[in-house]
Parts: C-alpha cells; sequence; structure tokens
C-alpha cells in the first residue's frame, strides 16, 4: 500500500473520530431515515406474512408470489415509482414529500416491506400449527394468539429484521431519487459515497464506506449468530 492511500485513510480516520459534523450528519441521516422506514413497516408486515402462512383465501397464491417479485426489483425502479407519485402531477403530489426525508422513508418503506413479509411468512410456515391452535383453545384472543406465535419465531424473524434493515440502509438508487441527495437533509451514507467518490474527495467517501464495512460486519455476525441459534443441536 503506497503512502497516498495510507494518507487517504488517516484522513478518513480521522473524520470519524473527530466526529466531523459533515460526516455525521450523514450517518445521522441514513439511520434515522431507515430506522423510520422499518418502524413503520414491520407490524404490518409480519401481520401480513402471518396471514398468508396461515389463512386460506382466494387470490393468497397471487399476492405471495407478488411479493417474492417484489424483492427482485431494483431500488432504482422503486425510486422512479416513488418520484412519479410525489411529483406535482402525481397522485401524492399534495404531500410535498418530494426531496424530503419522509419521502426517501417511503420509498424505504416499499423496498423492505416485501424483505418482511417473505421471510415472516416462510418462518410462520414452518412453525408447528398447535401452537396457534392451543392458544385460541385455551380463549387467547386473535392478538394474543400471534404474539404467542411470534415468540416461538422470535429468532428467525429477528433474522428478517436484520436482512430487511440492511436492505435499505445501503440502497443508493431509490434514496438518489426520490431525496434528491441535499446536504444536511436527504444526503445518505450510499449518496455520499457516490457524490464524494465523483468529486474525487476519497477521504469522505472512505469514511463514510468504513461506517457501513462496519455495520455490515455487525450485522452478518448478528444473522450468523440468530441462524445458528436457530438450527438444531446434535446430541
Amino acid at each position: 500500500m503506497n503512502d497516498g492511500w495510507l494518507a487517504l485513510i488517516q484522513q478518513a480516520l480521522s473524520l470519524l473520530f473527530s466526529l466531523d459534523p459533515d460526516v455525521w450528519s450523514i450517518v445521522s441521516v441514513s439511520f434515522s431515515v431507515s430506522f423510520a422506514a422499518l418502524a413503520i413497516t414491520l407490524i404490518p408486515s409480519l401481520i401480513l406474512g402471518f396471514i398468508l402462512a396461515f389463512g386460506r383465501f382466494p387470490g393468497r397464491w397471487l399476492l405471495t408470489n407478488l411479493i417474492q417479485t417484489l424483492q427482485s426489483i431494483p431500488t432504482v425502479v422503486i425510486g422512479l415509482l416513488v418520484y412519479l407519485m410525489l411529483t406535482r402531477m402525481g397522485p401524492l403530489g399534495d404531500l410535498k414529500w418530494l426531496f424530503t426525508q419522509k419521502g426517501m422513508i417511503l420509498g424505504q418503506m416499499l423496498i423492505c416491506a416485501p424483505v418482511l413479509v417473505a421471510m415472516s411468512q416462510a418462518a410462520f410456515t414452518s412453525v408447528d400449527r398447535r401452537a396457534w391452535e392451543t392458544s385460541r383453545t385455551l380463549g387467547a384472543s386473535w392478538s394474543r394468539a400471534v404474539w404467542t406465535v411470534c415468540r416461538e419465531l422470535k429468532v428467525p424473524l429477528l433474522m428478517a429484521i436484520v436482512a430487511a434493515f440492511s436492505r435499505i440502509l445501503t440502497e443508493v438508487g431509490c434514496s438518489m431519487m426520490v431525496g434528491g441527495n441535499i446536504a444536511e437533509v436527504t444526503r445518505n451514507i450510499p449518496t455520499a459515497i457516490a457524490l464524494e467518490t465523483s468529486k474525487g474527495d476519497f477521504a469522505q467517501a472512505i469514511a463514510l464506506g468504513l461506517v457501513l464495512l462496519i455495520l455490515s460486519l455487525v450485522l452478518n455476525f448478528t444473522l450468523g449468530t440468530l441462524r445458528g441459534k436457530a438450527e438444531p443441536r446434535s446430541h
């Protein structure tokens, strides 16, 4: 590694550890938007996953396949859809959410919802239905019975949450189109990395990349730990 690269890494670490306001403002936007999108989407997605796993109704197969398909749609396409919805001529234009954090949250909700629904449906499908039936037989309310099943599946459901959060935190296409990459308003980590790299400001791009790298390692370690706990132990 030559001296130029070492200097860039030192500058990047200096930006992080000196609590550079520009860098940490970008990190704050990323986490606040992604946490909000996940929090709003979580409960409805888990309920829909439960209904698809336990329910029997017309159109269930079609809805399940639609959700599976939505997982593979590129985030930039979702960004285009949200952009068209939020423009002045769009159906949600009166909200004036284009190039705001609210618009970014809406876009990220559409990205993480299919992941949460599909993974939670798979988890609920694998559970012993007797846990649900027993709860209902003993007089538990519908919501209480669902909570009982969720407690049985806390590990795979946590894995679904971690996977969904990882997907929205690192996506760039939707955030760029809907947020507009406005400094201290909608500029998040992925869009800032793209911008700073194009400008040749590699130190800030590396600093933000290190944040994502560390987060990715933490999330992957968490997923690996959860998978290990979910696997049956041999005696």
